[in-house]
């Protein structure tokens, strides 16, 4: 049986954690057995599988499984796919979390969002970090970018 993160599950349902939560005590949203003593809260799959926000083929399952374990490809191949069905937010959770795990694809992308003010609110900043990080790590478009910025 597939198992889901309660914050996975917000992102995938676009529901409040206060709402799943209250899902969970009326019972129509179940959790799982807790078979490795984590320190998440785990979902049953099943349990929210018509509640998507977007749509997911069967191959993607195994990409949110992936993600939700830490894969920081997966994470933002996840981000990519809910970017693709113009869903900001839920791709900023997934790029923030690669990021954080210095994948470069997911901190350039990630400065785009902030540059662009799409998902969260726009930020220069914050959006040069990210773009200034991932070129650091020999991020091929970061590093153009940075370089447009330089000449610009």
């Amino acid at each position: 049986m597939l198992r889901i993160s309660l914050q996975a599950a917000t992102t995938l349902t676009e529901w409040s954690l206060r709402t799943i939560r209250r899902r969970i005590a009326d019972g129509t949203v179940k959790c799982a057995a807790d078979e490795q003593a984590s320190y998440k809260t785990m979902l049953c799959f099943d349990s929210i599988k018509y509640d998507f926000c977007v749509a997911l083929t069967p191959e993607d399952l195994n990409l949110i499984e992936s993600a939700d374990a830490g894969d920081s490809n997966a994470q933002t191949d996840l981000a990519l796919l809910f970017l693709q069905q113009n869903k900001p937010k839920s791709a900023i959770y997934w790029l923030e979390l690669a990021a954080k795990q210095q994948f470069t694809d997911a901190m350039q992308l990630l400065g785009r969002c902030y540059l662009e003010g799409y998902g969260l609110a726009k930020d220069e900043n914050l959006a040069l970090m990210w773009i200034s990080k991932a070129a650091s790590l020999d991020h091929s478009i970061a590093i153009e970018q940075i370089q447009a910025i330089r000449q610009g």
